[in-house]
């Protein structure tokens, strides 16, 4: 099949999807919706029925590395600073330190399983290891959209969650962008020195912020979503392109474009406007080339490669919730919060498969098809059942709730939880 008719269909039947399917199901059975969209993508892929070859697939990589682009960007929106300053500092605390402690728990169990059950040296099992952290950290905010919207948005749990996916967003972001920075090999010879972690790291933050300040400069005040949405193409074009042809992860150049235009420009809900207008047709796009670039793992026994995949999901579903219940416990909030909260947390969803995939397409990814089954396998476990996950939690929150004058709402534009 050739390139260009793959492309038409997958934009038509991504458009399709985005305005008719998924908000129906969301709005009547409670499904976030996409999962459907991996799995066909794994059928059609190269290694089971072979209609998208693998030539089909590194074709159209740079629109991979736009829709990888376009997700930081979106994460980048979610850092109003106004806003972000009117949210009570416990449910920052508690946010930081279950991410951070995730993170390490998960990190630090797959570098001992991969350190010492494939013998991998500990420099490289590191690699692998922190890259399955980052995407075990970065929760599916879809589900909680879903229900915050069905719910109204009411009791502290459902403003700790929001909270929570966000913080964890970013921190997966960021850990993964480093993890880059570290391992990042040295370019071609040539006659410069080669840069250093660090000044891997600068490049990465001078993209995001440069990037962001000349399309601040070139946006202005317009408030017209055509233009704006044409001008947005164009800086995520161009920080992601910058940072795919530097090695980088277009993720975090274009999250920090994101912060930028977010507190810096007037028009800030048109931007979010222009930004959502292609949200879920390119998240259904990544979807289907994500299953289409799934290759089966190798690099050690297949009874150990499965182990490890399970390792992870059950790892992380423990971390999730033993970290969420100990930060909790440590802020004191457990009892306006309950012990339980965490489990809201376990669906997987565009962010973890944004930083699989792009794991996968380094050119000096340290077995990247395992980390890419286990982010995949841990997508269709949780996705399609994590709003359904979260109303099990916020709907006995909001039921005890009880707000004597505004009570504790969360709007998606300004969530601050009134305190009476």
């Amino acid at each position: 099949m050739s390139s260009a008719l793959v492309l038409v269909l997958v934009v038509a039947g991504a458009y399709l999807a985005a305005h008719v399917v998924f908000e129906w199901l969301a709005a009547r059975f409670l499904v976030v919706s996409g999962t459907e969209y991996l799995v066909l993508g794994i059928l059609a892929g190269p290694y089971v029925f072979g209609v998208i070859g693998e030539g089909v697939v590194r074709d159209f990589s740079p629109l991979m590395t736009l829709a990888l682009g376009w997700m930081g960007m979106i994460v980048g929106t979610e850092a109003y600073v106004p806003k972000l300053l009117r949210i009570r500092r416990v449910y920052y605390r508690i946010a930081v330190l279950e991410a951070a402690m995730s993170f390490a728990a998960v990190s630090g169990l797959l570098w001992f399983a991969l350190h010492w059950g494939f013998g991998l040296p500990p420099r490289t099992a590191a690699i692998p290891s922190v890259a399955l952290g980052a995407v075990a950290i970065a929760s599916a905010p879809s589900g909680i959209l879903v229900v915050g919207k069905q719910l109204g948005w009411r009791g502290p749990v459902l403003a700790q969650l929001a909270v929570a996916s966000a913080v964890r967003g970013m921190v997966a972001i960021t850990a993964f962008s480093l993890l880059i920075c570290l391992v990042h090999p040295a370019p071609p010879a040539t006659s410069w020195r080669p840069p250093t972690p660090t000044e891997w790291a600068v490049l990465s933050v001078g993209i995001g912020v440069v990037g962001g300040a000349l399309f601040h400069l070139f946006l202005g005040r317009e408030r017209d979503l055509d233009r704006l949405f044409i001008s947005l193409s164009g800086a995520i074009i161009l920080a992601s392109g910058a940072a795919a042809y530097l090695g980088l992860s277009p993720l975090f150049p274009t999250m920090l474009i994101g912060m930028v235009l977010i507190n810096t420009s007037p028009n800030r809900d048109q931007l979010r406007q222009a930004l959502g207008k292609v949200e879920r047709p390119f998240y259904l796009v990544l979807l289907l080339f994500a299953g289409a670039a799934w290759e089966p793992p190798v690099g050690g026994p297949r009874v150990a490669l499965v182990l490890t995949v399970a390792l992870f999901l059950i790892a992380r579903m423990a971390a999730n919730l033993g970290s969420a219940r100990l930060a909790t416990r440590l802020s004191w909030m457990l009892p306006e919060l309950g012990p339980g909260w965490g489990r809201a947390l376990l669906g997987h969803g565009e962010l973890a498969l944004a930083i699989g995939l792009n794991y996968v397409f380094l050119e000096f990814a340290v077995m990247p098809h395992l980390v890419f089954t286990a982010t995949v396998a841990s997508v269709l476990l949780t996705h399609l059942f994590s709003a359904r996950l979260v109303r099990a939690v916020a709907r006995t929150d909001v039921a005890l709730f009880v707000a004597p004058n505004a009570g504790d709402t969360w709007q998606p534009d300004d969530p601050e939880p009134a305190r009476s």
